[in-house]
């Protein structure tokens, strides 16, 4: 359920434009923040806000990489699979993270920290083969940095927050 803040934040972000529907996906994203995915019940909670119908939204929802139609990890793990990432070796990327979190491609770890995807180009071909996490770029991976990488992430979920 969306609390009344949410939902008059997206209210003045749709009374400020001409048509609703141009507001979908920032929405969608308002959401998911708030639902950790876009659950059915944001689905219908967006199309009533938009004025479009569930159906349209999940359309929508399904045709972007980085909305989430289902439950993900703290860590969204976004291999690039566009042109210069396959030229370098991606698949090599996608097999020794999955390996390494014992998951396949789409999947979440038990522990519902690491969710691996496929998304198409990420504009860094210069950091060929790169992925996303969490929106944060990382490329030139080898195996190694990869681990420096998830052993960085994992440091800072388990960090204990200090007090004085």
């Amino acid at each position: 359920m969306l609390t009344e803040e949410i939902r008059q934040k997206i209210a003045q972000e749709i009374a400020g434009c001409e048509h609703p529907r141009e507001k979908a996906v920032d929405v969608m994203y308002v959401l998911q923040r708030h639902y950790g995915y876009m659950t059915d019940e944001a689905v219908h909670e967006a199309a009533q806000l938009l004025g479009m119908t569930p159906l349209e939204l999940d359309e929508l929802a399904t045709f972007y990489d980085f909305i989430y139609r289902q439950p993900v990890g703290n860590y969204v793990i976004h291999v690039c699979d566009g042109a210069a990432c396959w030229m370098h070796h991606e698949r090599a990327v996608f097999d020794y993270l999955c390996r390494k979190l014992g998951v396949e491609i789409g999947e979440t770890t038990l522990d519902g920290l690491f969710t691996v995807l496929p998304t198409a180009c990420i504009g860094n071909c210069h950091l060929a083969p790169a992925m996303l996490i969490n929106g944060k770029c990382y490329g030139l991976l080898t195996p190694e940095k990869i681990d420096d990488i998830l052993e960085q992430l994992v440091c800072e979920a388990c960090q204990p927050v200090l007090t004085k």
